[in-house]
C-alpha cells in the first residue's frame, strides 16, 4: 500500500470511533475507548504476552522458510518498533475499541471478539501479503478477550505493540521482510 494510503487509512481506522461518537452523541467511554489500566491488569497483560510469545517464538525456531531469528541494525528496529506502536494504537483503537463493542450489542462479547477477527486478520494482508498473515486471528482473539476483561485499550494495545516488536526479529514469513 502507498504510503499516503497507509496514511489515510491509518487515519480513518484512528479517528473513525470518535466521529461516530460525536454523530451519535454518545460517550466513547460507552464503548471502552480509554487508554487507562491499573497495574493488575498490566501485569496480566505482560504475564500473557510472555506466554503467547514464548509459544510463537518455539514456532518460529521451527519455521522452514529462514533463519530466525533476523539481524537488523538498531536504527531498522526503531523504525520498526514506531510503525508497530502506531498499528497497534491505530488498530486497537477500531478494531477492539469501535468495532468489537459495536458488535458485542448484536452479537453477544464472545462471538463479537470471533467476527471482529474474521476482519482484522484478512486487513493485515494488505501489508503483508502472505497467508502466514492470517494468523493474526489467533493474537487478535487474545486481544478481544483483554479489551472485553479490563475495558481498556491498554491491555491489548500493549500486547500488540509487544507482538510487534517480536515479530521484528521472529515473525515467519516466505520471503523476509
Amino acid at each position: 500500500m502507498g504510503s499516503i494510503a497507509a496514511f489515510c487509512a491509518g487515519v480513518f481506522l484512528l479517528y473513525w470511533p470518535y466521529l461516530w461518537c460525536w454523530y451519535k452523541k454518545e460517550d466513547p467511554e460507552i464503548y471502552g475507548l480509554r487508554w487507562s489500566a491499573d497495574r493488575r491488569a498490566v501485569a496480566e497483560t505482560l504475564a500473557v504476552t510472555a506466554v503467547v510469545l514464548a509459544v510463537l517464538t518455539a514456532v518460529a525456531f521451527a519455521w522452514p522458510w529462514e533463519e530466525l531469528p533476523r539481524r537488523r541494525g538498531l536504527r531498522s528496529v526503531m523504525e520498526l518498533a514506531a510503525s508497530g506502536l502506531a498499528a497497534a494504537v491505530i488498530e486497537e483503537t477500531f478494531f477492539r475499541g469501535w468495532l468489537q463493542p459495536v458488535f458485542a450489542k448484536k452479537l453477544g462479547h464472545f462471538a463479537a471478539i470471533v467476527a471482529v477477527n474474521l476482519i482484522f486478520a484478512p486487513v493485515h494482508l494488505v501489508a503483508a501479503p502472505y497467508w502466514i498473515s492470517l494468523c493474526t486471528f489467533f493474537p487478535g482473539l487474545v486481544m478481544g478477550w483483554l479489551k472485553y476483561r479490563h475495558d481498556s485499550l491498554l491491555p491489548p494495545a500493549l500486547f500488540h505493540f509487544l507482538g510487534n516488536v517480536w515479530a521484528i526479529w521472529f515473525f515467519p514469513s516466505p520471503v523476509g521482510f
